[in-house]
């Protein structure tokens, strides 16, 4: 259990890697299983402990968000579900 809650961990700070362009984003488990962000390893956390899903908010909030891509014919569709007015 302990490895797949820290796989889900690291894959929300490996997509703030990417989103960012900083490679240096560091995560660290604390021995209680809460988890803390820092910009560099042994820089100071960028926040309390955090349970794991309080973790990946976090983490997926910060820094530029990606666009959802949509096609033309979703986004058509999109438009077809939206009600017109009398």
């Amino acid at each position: 259990m302990a490895s797949s809650r820290s796989t889900r961990a690291s894959s929300a700070v490996e997509r703030l890697k990417r989103r960012t362009g900083n490679d240096l984003w560091s995560m660290a488990r604390t021995g209680d299983g809460h988890f803390f962000l820092s910009e560099a390893p042994g820089s100071p956390a960028l926040c309390a402990p955090l349970e794991l899903d309080d973790f990946v908010a976090f983490v997926n909030g910060l820094g530029p968000q990606e666009v959802q891509r949509i096609s033309k014919h979703d986004a058509a569709f999109e438009k077809q579900l939206v009600r017109k007015k009398p």
